[in-house]
């Protein structure tokens, strides 16, 4: 049995990982903070999963405030397991203290936000214990089977080599800054606007989209003219990056935060009365011989029923993977598969290849089925099947406690989480400022 520890809730990441019960965690969860917003918005977003009619989770909170809640929950040592979802500026160094002292670390992304942090990500993922980030676009159901078809040699191929110097691999993902999580209004801490504590467009939500990079290019094993290098030892090549602003009037600022005003701290980004947020970004990298680019983009607010948007598409020499959700989607992934745009030949053989998957992926996805679309053929999955983002942080747990309680972690998983962030600091530091063209 594990016991968590809370450090600092202020994020409400920090909150969803205790959406549901694990039966191999004590529902005694000890929290270490100090008196604030943040730790009253955490404290009711468990409460409402404690009170909920259906499958209530019957955790029970105990608070330890004190001025320096880290050093005090070292002193304590009340469990074995720390979450950590907070200022990100300051989470490295607090996760190597905890590194230090032998706890065991699950932490929100990013893990950093600038390259002077680097040598505390080195000393994390050195060895034991364990830190992980919480990846959990891994456990939604659309990306799960995106990367089962990525994998799938007979009818993706590799990742082509494009002539053009154009992506392979490309993602954009859409986020509001005003929007629900859990069925409340999500409320965010004034820091969240402070790009030098939650860290800027080319650090936050980029972490997300190479991971998933990682992921799929692991699983085809690289491009058509890699020769399927060792992706345990996975290496980057940066070839740009950029960020641009995303203009916050004062009443987003207040409906989001419930601060009455732009805070003193965000002086130097307020231009009549208006905040310039650093949180968009692009990244053009290659990594395992694969050409990748990945834009994040920020809105004000999602439209009535709306949600974030993301678009990746994947060219194989076999086929093209599209994965999308926004308004044309009724804000549900897509999964469709297409002829390689290498060529731009249809291959005829493609539905029956697929239709022959899908049979053989239907014992773990039941209820998968096949159609035409307007981009060659849409994998169907069924409402069973889909579950809302919140649900993805239980088994980002699971797998975390199956690394504790199994072979424990590998030298392959450390690397990718190194060179995932190494990357980001390094594209940071030569963004240069400006939208694309």
């Amino acid at each position: 049995m594990h016991t968590l520890l809370v450090l600092e809730p202020g994020h409400f990441h920090a909150a969803l990982v205790l959406r549901d019960r694990n039966p191999r965690v004590d529902r005694s969860v000890h929290v270490y903070g100090s008196d604030g917003p943040e730790l009253d918005a955490f404290l009711g977003l468990v409460d409402g999963f404690n009170a909920r009619t259906t499958d209530p989770t019957a955790w029970e909170i105990r608070v330890h405030r004190s001025d320096e809640p880290l050093a005090r929950l070292i002193a304590e040592r009340r469990g074995d397991v720390v979450v950590v979802a907070g200022r990100n500026s300051a989470k490295l160094p607090a996760i190597r203290r905890l590194h230090d002292a032998g706890f065991h670390v699950l932490a929100d992304k990013p893990l950093i936000t600038t390259s002077e942090a680097l040598p505390d990500l080195d000393r994390i993922t050195a060895g034991p214990p364990l830190a992980l980030d919480l990846m959990t676009e891994r456990h939604a159901i659309a990306t799960r089977i995106r990367r089962r078809i990525v994998a799938t040699e007979s009818v993706f191929g590799r990742f082509t080599e494009r002539p053009d110097r154009q992506p392979a691999l490309w993602f954009e993902s859409i986020h509001h800054l005003c929007k629900t999580v859990d069925g409340r209004p999500l409320r965010r801490p004034p820091w969240y606007y402070d790009v030098s504590i939650q860290g800027d467009g080319v650090v936050d939500i980029q972490s997300h989209l190479v991971d998933q990079a990682q992921w799929l290019i692991e699983a085809a094993g690289g491009s058509d003219a890699a020769g399927g290098s060792d992706a345990a030892k996975p290496g980057f090549v940066i070839d740009g990056a950029r960020r641009w602003t995303t203009a916050v009037p004062l009443d987003v600022f207040v409906e989001s935060t419930g601060e009455p005003a732009f805070p003193p701290s965000l002086s130097a980004a307020v231009r009549h009365g208006v905040l310039d947020l650093a949180c968009n970004g692009l990244i053009d990298y290659r990594l395992d011989g694969v050409r990748v680019r990945q834009r994040t983009k920020w809105r004000l607010r999602c439209e009535p029923g709306g949600g974030d948007e993301h678009r990746s598409v994947a060219e194989g020499t076999g086929a093209r993977v599209v994965l999308r959700a926004g308004r044309e989607t009724g804000h549900e992934s897509q999964i469709h598969i297409g002829p390689s745009g290498r060529d731009g030949e249809t291959d005829d053989r493609l539905e029956d290849r697929l239709a022959q998957r899908l049979d053989e992926w239907r014992e773990e996805f039941p209820g998968l089925t096949l159609q035409a679309s307007e981009l060659g053929h849409e994998v169907i999955v069924p409402p069973a099947l889909r579950t809302p983002h919140e649900t993805t942080f239980a088994p980002v747990l699971d797998t975390f406690l199956d690394h504790l309680e199994g072979a424990g972690w590998s030298s392959a998983d450390a690397s990718r989480i190194n060179a995932r962030y190494t990357m980001l600091a390094r594209a940071r530091d030569r963004a240069v400022d400006g939208p694309p063209a």
